[in-house]
């Protein structure tokens, strides 16, 4: 099954599948999850949030050391949950034993086959799910939070950020975002010339080809919008998915955090 999954976010997340257009996120699908993941969630808790008059599910872990102020907002790929095994699962869970509350949540998803293309509308939901999930951070006392994307969800959250005149976070980090043109949300690239947060760009040597293809073209992005707090990383051997290198991502992301928002006396 979770070969299945793989195989389909390689294929829809450019497009590939054509289907009816699809306008909003597949509620029954989120509550099916919602149910699963409760059933067997063994670190963290679920809690649910609301996007204006939508429940959402997210799922809160604290740091292991104690409250530190400071949390990340994770947000999944393309036909995914805020448990997903690859990339969500290690960041929500290794961050927190880092220091780093972790808040996952439910992104917008659609059925299966449902291309990049159908997922367009659902951008419109993206603001008001992370907002949700940045107020909970904030009412619970945290002073610096960091969205965390992969994939799809990367996509989105550079988008956020960019829409935004004052983003409720202070920083961004993207796994492997990709960059399609088929419109102006889906292109990282229009996003990456109005972001001036910092940002960790982190992808794989063995990632997808289209995300090869434009790592120089997301630099000058960035720098054409004069971000000196910009980075960008490549793991050696990683995939889209980081398989095998769960742990690797993982030092990379909390590595760039600790340096950028860490005092050092900590």
């Amino acid at each position: 099954m979770h070969r299945m999954l793989k195989l389909l976010v390689l294929l829809t997340f450019f497009g590939q599948l054509v289907t009816p257009a699809l306008a909003a996120s597949d509620q029954k699908k989120e509550k099916r999850w919602a149910e699963q993941i409760s059933d067997g969630l063994v670190e963290g808790e679920t809690c649910e949030l609301n996007a204006g008059d939508t429940p959402f599910m997210g799922i809160y872990t604290e740091a292991s050391n104690g409250f530190t102020g400071r949390a990340v907002i994770l947000a999944h790929g393309m036909g995914a949950h805020p448990d997903w095994a690859d990339v969500i699962y290690p960041l929500r869970t290794g961050l927190a034993d880092h220091g780093w509350a972790t808040l996952s949540i439910q992104m917008p998803v659609l059925p299966n086959n449902a291309s990049l293309q159908d997922y367009v509308p659902l951008f419109d939901e993206v603001t008001p799910r992370i907002d949700a999930a940045a107020a909970m951070l904030r009412k619970r006392g945290n002073r610096t939070i960091v969205l965390i994307g992969h994939s799809l969800g990367a996509t989105m959250s550079a988008w956020y950020v960019a829409s935004k005149k004052k983003p409720p976070v202070q920083g961004l980090v993207l796994v492997s975002v990709g960059g399609s043109t088929i419109d102006e949300k889906t292109n990282s690239l229009l996003s990456l010339v109005k972001i001036k947060l910092p940002v960790l760009d982190i992808y794989g040597s063995r990632d997808l080809d289209t995300l090869l293809a434009t790592p120089e073209a997301r630099r000058k992005a960035a720098r054409s919008a004069g971000n000196r707090l910009y980075r960008q990383t490549e793991i050696e051997g990683a995939d889209h998915f980081f398989t095998g290198m769960q742990d690797a991502l993982v030092r990379r992301v909390y590595g760039w955090l600790k340096t950028r928002f860490v005092k050092k006396k900590e």
